[in-house]
This record gives structure tokens, sequence and C-alpha cells, in this order.
């Protein structure tokens, strides 16, 4: 057992030789490998869910827990099958980007292709199960919804990703499929001022892939993977991350004015100076190496570092305004 691995894995994407490997336990390889340090953005929406379900008076905390089991699940079992996708492929072969910030089981022999099935089987077997339960509890819809989800963690990688869908789909997932849809498991009712209150945060996640995806705007372009930035052009791609940042901060203003929430959601105001730096950084295009500065093992992340760093942010503020606004209207003070 080694937890101080634990923690540093759900904060980060460690970077580990074969050796350290070996001697890691069954559950840092697993975080490790399920690249855990991102699977915060998928927990930040799924605590968007549960607070407006607590807001509306319908919070159950044993459904809120499963949901969030199930997502997080989901969205580990995502990235395993996207290193296996990517791998047989061959797109991470030779140096390619994700083989260069952080350990890739296949690519670097940590794991041998059965070893990462496996992984990949059972996270995604306990996400089915709880998805079925869910299911035999809430009915349909929840069918639907299984099945949506099941689609993308599917099909993601291929074909929606070499094919300019994969944005979108992010924004799909994280928006209306696991704020809308986790109210729903939560609380039975579907409700459309709930999926537009997940928009600010739902484009922030859809902000981290877009950067991500300019980062390895070369490298994709040259192997046939056609992100949205490949097929409309790095320039325009940085263009669109800072409009979407924008946006995300325009929504909040939009549903405080409208009442939908409270002026404490104006918290995400706080992020501002990191939204500021990180625009910055869009204005222009990728440094050729990684300035003086810039954190070491960080290379050759850029823009989806600056990305992931605001979207944490807001995301933080966007939680802790929602958590005051809970609690303004529980006390009838608004």
């Amino acid at each position: 057992m080694n937890v101080s691995m634990w923690l540093k894995a759900i904060q980060t994407i460690p970077r580990v030789s074969k050796e350290e490997w070996n001697d890691l336990d069954i559950v840092s390889r697993w975080l490790i490998a399920t690249r855990a340090g991102v699977l915060v953005i998928t927990f930040i929406s799924v605590g968007v869910a549960g607070l407006l379900a607590y807001r509306d008076g319908a919070f159950n905390l044993g459904l809120w827990l499963l949901v969030a089991l199930g997502l997080l699940l989901s969205h580990a079992t995502n990235n395993l099958l996207n290193d296996v996708t990517d791998y047989v492929k061959g797109v991470d072969k030779n140096n390619y980007f994700r083989a260069q910030y952080g350990p890739h089981p296949l690519e670097h022999g940590l794991l041998t292709m059965r070893q990462e099935l496996t992984y990949a089987a059972v996270t995604g077997l306990l996400a089915l199960i709880v998805g079925i339960y869910l299911v035999a509890l809430r009915g349909w819809p929840t069918l639907a919804l299984l099945g949506a989800g099941m689609f993308f963690v599917l099909f993601y990688t291929w074909p929606l990703k070499y094919i300019g869908l994969g944005e979108i789909a992010v924004l799909l997932v994280w928006g209306p499929l696991m704020i809308g849809g986790g109210y729903y498991v939560i609380t039975g009712n579907w409700n459309w001022n709930v999926v537009l209150a997940g928009l600010p945060y739902a484009i922030g996640a859809t902000t981290v892939i877009f950067g991500k995806h300019i980062d390895k705007y070369q490298a994709d372009k040259e192997k046939g993977i056609h992100t949205l930035p490949v097929l409309l052009g790095e320039r325009t791609g940085r263009y669109m991350v800072v409009t979407m940042m924008v946006l995300q901060y325009a929504f909040v203003i939009y549903l405080v004015i409208t009442r939908f929430f409270t002026p404490l959601m104006l918290v995400v105001l706080l992020a501002l100076p990191t939204l500021w730096l990180t625009l910055k950084v869009y204005s222009q295009p990728k440094p050729a190496e990684a300035p003086k500065e810039y954190p070491a093992g960080a290379w050759p992340l850029w823009f989806v570092a600056f990305a992931f760093n605001h979207n944490r942010r807001f995301g933080l503020l966007f939680l802790l305004g929602l958590i005051g606004d809970v609690i303004l209207r529980s006390l009838h003070i608004l």
C-alpha cells in the first residue's frame, strides 16, 4: 500500500520508470493507468448535479454516491480504452504526444495488452453493474442515459475523435449527460434548467480537450486524426478556446441576472486572473520548447495544461458558489 502515490496519482499524472512501476501496489497502478489525475473533471460535474438536486430538495446521498462511482469508473474505462485503441492503430508509436506527457502502460511496457484489457474490462464491468442497478431503480430514461454513456466510452477514441466529433462529445458528456442525467437519476426528474446551469462547467471541460488537441495539432495532422483543431486550423482552434472560456463567465452572469443562481455564484470571477494568464498563452502559438520557468516534467503539455488549470480553478469556485447558493436558499435568506 502506497498512500502517498495514491494521493499523487489523483492530483497529477506521475512519471514512473519500469522499475518504479514494478514496486507499486495494484491501486497505484490502476490510478496511473487510468490517468486518475484528470477524473476530477468528472467529479466536479457530479458535484454540480448533486448540489442542484439538494437545492431542489430532492437529494439522495446513496444515489449520488452511486452516480459518482459509476461515472468515475466510466471515465477511467474510457481512458484505458483510449490507450488500447490508439496503440493498436499505431498512433502512440514513435514518441507520440500521449507517450510523452505521462506513462503509457502499453507503449512503455508497463502492462501487457492482456493486462490492459483486463483493467478495462473489470473497470467497465463495475461501471456497468452500477448503471444496471440505477436503470432498475429509475426505469427506461436511465437506460437511455446508460446507452449514451456506453456509446461515448466505446467510440470516443474511434471514430468520433477522428472525424471532428470528439470535442462535441465531451461537451455533451460533461454537460447534459453527467449533470443533467446525474440530476435525473438522483431526483427522478429531468430539468432543462439544470442542463443550462451545467453548461458553464461543461464548456470548461471542453476547453481542456480542445487544448490537448491543439497541443497535438501537428502530430494528429500527420497521422490523419481529424480533431476540430486539425479541421479548423491551429489559430482558429486557439480562438475557439478563448471564446468558450469567456462564455463560461457570460453564462454564469446570465443565470444570476435571471435569478436561477444567487449573486454568490459570481465568486467564479475570482478565477479571472487565471483566465487572463490563460488567454495570454492562447494568443500565441505553442513555443518550440518549454520556457525556463515552466514546471519541470510538464512539457509537452502546454495549451491543455493552462486550460486544465483554469477549468479546475473555475470549477472549484463554481462548486463553492453553488454550495453558498444552496445554503442561502435553505436558510430562506434569498
